[in-house]
């Protein structure tokens, strides 16, 4: 079963450059904005989420810019 998540909560993420970002300093940080149970797009990427494989939306610290995240991607951080 995935972690469920809640608008507001801190989380990070690893991208496919996450290793090499990680080691310089750097992590991909930022807040939920909600959880997507239907599908969506945003700006040209679409979501496929759903009720029975939500994702959710995190607005980045780093860029402000928002992305889907599937639960398994994303963990909480302590701050």
């Amino acid at each position: 079963m995935s972690t469920e998540f809640s608008k507001g909560d801190k989380v990070q993420w690893e991208s496919s450059q996450g290793t090499i970002l990680q080691r310089r300093g750097y992590a991909n940080e930022g807040n939920v904005e909600k959880k997507l149970t239907e599908p969506t797009d945003i700006k040209k990427h679409h979501v496929n989420a759903s009720t029975e494989d939500p994702q959710y939306l995190v607005k980045s610290d780093k860029t402000g810019k928002e992305a889907a995240h599937k639960p398994e991607s994303l963990s909480e951080r302590e701050d």
